[in-house]
């Protein structure tokens, strides 16, 4: 038996979100509450690659979690088109911009409490300054590098590195729990299998 709703209530509500509170029948068919959190716009996730088969990531502090979080690029669409907002925001966290651009697949984040729907890209072709903040220049074919700190939108989200790192080295960060947050590695699970890295 699905679920049914019996009513609903706007519990909050921001210009990002909204958390609705739902009176339901369960499966099971007794009564209940569900919680839902909705996004205001589908979010994008970048994986930018290198020529040298490298992963652009960003370091930056979650409010959430209150960690350094490392990441690929990502933000919410704000009501433009999907591809639109990834290559904004690719180049508002890392100052890079892409010359090829494909749609590799959708999630949706946390299912059991949010309705966010979530657009996944790669990116080829870089071109722009990389940032490796401590970590010297990048010698990346089609990249140069240098040392500075972040730009306002860089230092506005809390990224305090960005940082090329070969694809090979992302998987072992997973492993060893360095990268946590799911998405990064959702969408980074989505291009390996684009790319046939899995098979």
């Amino acid at each position: 038996m699905p679920w049914t709703t019996e009513s609903t209530r706007t519990a909050y509500e921001n210009p990002w979100i909204r958390v609705r509170e739902d009176r339901v029948i369960r499966p099971d068919g007794a009564p209940g509450i569900y919680g839902v959190v909705e996004l205001r716009w589908p979010a994008v996730f970048v994986v930018a690659l290198t020529d040298a088969d490298e992963v652009v990531l960003v370091t930056q502090h979650r409010y959430t979690t209150d960690t350094l979080s490392i990441e690929v690029p990502a933000g919410a669409s704000d009501g433009e088109e999907p591809l639109v907002a990834a290559q904004r925001e690719l180049l508002e966290e890392t100052g890079l911009r892409a010359r090829e651009w494909v749609r590799v697949g959708g999630m949706d984040a946390l299912i059991g409490v949010a309705k966010a729907p979530e657009h996944v890209f790669v990116a080829r072709g870089l071109t722009g300054a990389l940032d490796r903040w401590g970590t010297g220049d990048s010698d990346a074919p089609g990249l140069t590098g240098r040392l500075r700190g972040p730009s306002s939108s860089q230092a506005e989200e809390g990224i305090s590195r960005v940082e090329a790192v070969p694809f090979a080295e992302v998987l072992a960060m997973i492993s060893a729990g360095t990268i946590r947050d799911g998405e990064t590695i959702a969408a980074l699970a989505l291009v390996g299998l684009w790319l046939g890295r899995f098979a």
